[in-house]
């Protein structure tokens, strides 16, 4: 399923959080936005999730306005990871993953058990089915959300910063799982290194407008991420995948 971006822009109080923000994820892409912090990215995904209706601009599923589609229908084509999720109510964790098979009406218990299983076998989280999900740390909370997200079946899967408070090698778990489940995928990504490493397409954002798109090792260059991030980029081949990598230090102090 194809996700198309066009025109969205976001007000509040007077001040202009996105600008005319147009973007495309082909089907079964994995695109990224990356940019600093105030960029815009997470307004832009709200928009894209329906948690935020844009002041301009529309965003389309296959061509359908996704602001138009009746709740149920729109769950069942995209499915979000919020930045921060939280729950009044300490449900297990087979009763969070399990709360992605609500928008499917013609389901059997039996199916939702199975693929709820299935999502939880996938983040490593089969083994805390049981557990209070308030009782869960932070990487563990994570995990059990994205399971939700995959229980959901969605077409188009909506990330924002989906490796928060996951150690390194979940990270990279999650981010290979994403990449390998064929679904069209928009992400914000703080990681530079592993947008560059999972990502097909890249959207770099300053001040609520896109700067610059494209493949990661045409984006990611030492100019562009002195310009937005402030910081020196030194570009490097990793030795084994040869996905480019960056290393950063600080800008020269300015004569």
């Amino acid at each position: 399923m194809r996700l198309d971006v066009e025109g969205v822009t976001v007000e509040a109080a007077g001040k202009r959080l996105v600008d005319e923000i147009k973007l495309t994820v082909d089907s079964g892409a994995f695109v990224g936005l990356v940019g600093p912090n105030g960029s815009g990215k997470s307004t832009l995904l709200r928009c894209v999730y329906r948690a935020l209706r844009p002041a301009a601009g529309v965003v389309r599923l296959d061509g359908d306005d996704v602001h138009t589609l009746a709740p149920r229908a729109a769950a069942r084509r995209l499915a979000a990871l919020p930045q921060e999720s939280s729950s009044e109510f300490d449900f297990t964790v087979a009763e969070v993953v399990g709360m992605g098979r609500l928008p499917h009406r013609d389901r059997t218990a039996a199916e939702d058990r199975a693929i709820c299983a299935e999502s939880m076998r996938a983040t490593g989280v089969e083994h805390l089915a049981a557990r209070g999900f308030l009782a869960l740390s932070g990487g563990e909370r994570q995990r059990v959300l994205i399971a939700r997200a995959l229980a959901q079946r969605p077409q188009v899967l909506v990330l924002d910063e989906p490796t928060n408070h996951l150690d390194i090698a979940h990270q990279l778990d999650v981010l290979s799982l994403v990449r390998a489940s064929g679904l069209t995928v928009l992400a914000a990504l703080h990681d530079l290194n592993l947008a560059a490493a999972h990502c097909d397409l890249l959207y770099v954002l300053s001040a609520g407008r896109v700067v610059a798109s494209g493949p990661p090792h045409d984006v990611l260059c030492p100019d562009l991420l002195a310009e937005v991030f402030g910081v020196r980029a030194h570009p490097v081949r990793h030795p084994e995948t040869g996905a480019m990598q960056l290393l950063f230090d600080l800008l020269p102090p300015s004569e």
